[in-house]
């Protein structure tokens, strides 16, 4: 009996002192558990400053290339810039010269219209309104801002051309001859710029232009079947042959 009374004393003080030790146990794993929160909270937050630390390192070697990109878009401009202004220099050079150009080209294309117009008062009578109208032309173009020199230039040389053209051919048309109270409606032909003849519509009368007395002169009727064929050659109603005009009265005075 007495042997059995410590026994029931230790199994009665057992639980006491299971009571004491599980307190700090608790407490150890609570405190576990907050350290392991803390560590997993710590762990996220740096798992954010390594994201935060790899989009920073992004985007500044993204500035550093658009930078570099910037220094080399920058030399390019600077290149690009020196080359149009040296470019503008050459412009203004041009300009300069196409100044001075004109200040001494202008006058001379004057002075090319004046003998043009010279030349055709001179000439032999033919297509006068044609010829004036023209020459009129040329002279309104040289007062015209609007026109650029080249134009001017080229348009005299074309005028010049046409003239030179007239030496070459020969043609007839239909026009109206002056006379004493008015004019009457005769058939005109050119040969070259060496003849000019008229002809009557009914063919009855010829003539030709005295280039010495710079006046209409009659024909005689021997001269009015060649001027008939020719002027038929000359409208290529009869195929081209040998022509016998009157041009020796010309060539006579022209000895003389």
């Amino acid at each position: 009996m007495q042997a059995l009374i410590p026994r029931l004393l230790a199994v009665a003080v057992l639980p006491c002192c299971m009571q004491l030790h599980a307190a700090p146990l608790d407490a150890a794993l609570e405190e576990s558990q907050r350290l392991a929160a803390e560590a997993k909270a710590s762990q996220a937050r740096i798992e954010q400053l390594d994201d935060a630390t790899r989009q920073m390192l992004t985007e500044y070697r993204n500035a550093v290339q658009q930078a570099e990109a910037l220094k080399d878009y920058n030399e390019q401009l600077v290149e690009l810039t020196a080359a149009q202004r040296k470019e503008l220099d050459g412009f203004q050079r041009q300009l300069d010269s196409i100044e001075r150009t004109q200040e001494a080209v202008a006058p001379q294309m004057g002075r090319m219209i004046e003998v043009l117009e010279e030349f055709i008062a001179a000439d032999l009578p033919f297509l006068p309104d044609e010829r004036a109208d023209r020459l009129a032309s040329l002279q309104d173009m040289q007062a015209r801002a609007d026109v650029s020199l080249a134009e001017k230039y080229r348009r005299i040389l074309e005028a010049y051309q046409i003239e030179s053209d007239y030496g070459r051919t020969l043609e007839a048309w239909r026009g109206e001859l002056p006379v004493e109270g008015g004019s009457r409606s005769v058939e005109f032909l050119r040969l070259g710029r060496t003849m000019l003849y008229y002809q009557t519509l009914d063919a009855h009368e010829s003539g030709w232009w005295n280039s010495k007395t710079r006046a209409w002169e009659v024909l005689d009727g021997s001269a009015r079947r060649p001027i008939t064929k020719a002027i038929a050659i000359a409208r290529q109603q009869q195929a081209p042959t040998w022509l016998e005009l009157p041009v020796k009265t010309l060539a006579k005075e022209a000895a003389q």
